[in-house]
């Protein structure tokens, strides 16, 4: 028998997804969608048509939306349901997902009442926060349907002046609460200053908070897809370019068949209503993370944000300097110019680099001193502001010095 979930954008009926007896997907878009003047895809990857998408078409969006790794596997343990079941995990937690798509059973109608939100005290984010390894986005729990793609253990939240709630029944949430990577040293002190550095140099990035939660710093990022407006909050859709590439979560990294940088500018100069600046943009992001050392700039940490019938440049994310611990991968999960590990990258690298995405092979040069010098000198404001970080800026500022007089 052929399962089926209602699939909405915003608050729009769009299409079906549905599984089979052998378990795989197909997707298929309703006329009344299609016929529809203000109709978008769900997906770059899912274009408007009226012939069904295939299994081989369906699992990189919609797998996509779904967390990945020791998560999956939890949260599938759990709930009592393969791992590799894509239908399953969504029919159970794809209530509010990253972007604005929503998961329902078939016939059942998107929720028009206010939104609800169970209230937590500073205890009980505090034990939630904790249960996270065990219990990933509270999967199982009654009214509870959040996801998240990513291997961390994160969760989504509403936060207000009154503090922090559970989204129920699909209501929005506001920000992401990412507590420390047990195993690493100040991941979340880490993770923070990269993305305030960022935005010191002229990145866009999601905005972020270190806030102290009973023993734990947690991180905490504001939405970019979300807009709020007084008590109203607004979904904006998104997806990262392995969903909108069709590439599978499981295939991220370069090396094992996920995006390259060619693909990538390639993608944003196809969608970008203003190519110009986001172009300038992603090459400002992969130049930050060479410098920065975070090796861990894969397909599924850039996305693409849909808002006011244009596509654009996702805010930045997920940064980190990953190289401040050595036990993680020293190769970068995407190539410059052929080369995966930093140390063997030179300024003819980054020429490549420009032959491959259309570029300057003179104004690439060019930005990476740019980039370096404003990260060298944006380096003592962020000590000054969050002082506990004078290790890691350390680390920082000689390996961006020493990267930048090998380059330029």
């Amino acid at each position: 028998m052929t399962r089926i979930l209602d699939v909405y954008l915003l608050e729009h009926f769009v299409g079906q997804l549905t599984q089979n007896d052998s378990g795989e997907l197909g997707f298929s878009y309703r006329a009344e969608w299609l016929q529809n003047s203000q109709a978008v895809p769900l997906s770059h990857s899912l274009p408007l048509q009226a012939e069904p998408f295939l299994n081989p078409d369906c699992h990189g969006f919609f797998g996509g939306i779904l967390p990945e790794e020791a998560k999956r596997e939890r949260i599938a343990k759990n709930l009592g349901i393969s791992k590799k079941n894509d239908f399953a995990m969504l029919a159970e937690i794809g209530g509010e997902c990253a972007g604005a798509v929503t998961f329902l059973p078939e016939g059942h109608s998107l929720a028009t009442d206010a939104p609800n939100y169970r209230a937590l005290s500073e205890e009980g984010l505090a034990e939630v926060l904790r249960d996270l390894p065990k219990r990933p986005m509270l999967a199982g729990e009654k009214g509870i349907r959040l996801s998240l793609a990513g291997a961390q253990d994160k969760i989504t939240v509403h936060r207000s002046k009154d503090g922090f709630s559970i989204p129920m029944d699909g209501a929005p949430s506001t920000h992401i609460l990412k507590p420390a990577i047990e195993r690493f040293e100040d991941t979340v002190l880490n993770e923070a200053v990269c993305m305030k550095l960022a935005k010191a140099i002229g990145l866009p990035v999601a905005d972020v908070e270190i806030l102290d939660i009973e023993d734990m710093q947690v991180l905490s990022v504001e939405r970019y897809d979300r807009l709020i407006g007084g008590d109203v909050i607004q979904r904006l859709h998104q997806e990262d370019f392995c969903q909108a590439l069709g590439i599978v979560s499981e295939m991220k990294y370069q090396n094992e068949g996920g995006v390259s940088l060619k693909q990538a500018f390639g993608l944003l100069r196809s969608v970008s209503a203003v190519p110009v600046i986001d172009l300038q943009h992603l090459l400002d992001a992969v130049i930050f993370n060479y410098l920065v050392g975070n090796n861990d700039a894969h397909g599924k940490n850039f996305s693409l944000l849909y808002s006011a019938g244009q596509i654009r440049l996702a805010p930045f994310y997920d940064l980190l300097c990953t190289v401040y611990y050595p036990e993680l991968a020293t190769k970068m999960a995407m190539k410059i110019g052929g080369k995966y590990k930093p140390d063997e990258v030179y300024a003819r690298h980054f020429e490549k680099l420009a032959e491959e995405t259309g570029l300057s092979k003179p104004m690439v040069l060019k930005q990476v001193a740019v980039t370096a010098d404003r990260i060298l000198g944006s380096l003592e404001a962020i000590e000054t502001e969050m002082p506990a970080s004078s290790k890691l800026i350390d680390f920082i500022r000689e390996r961006v010095g020493r990267l930048k007089a090998r380059i330029i």
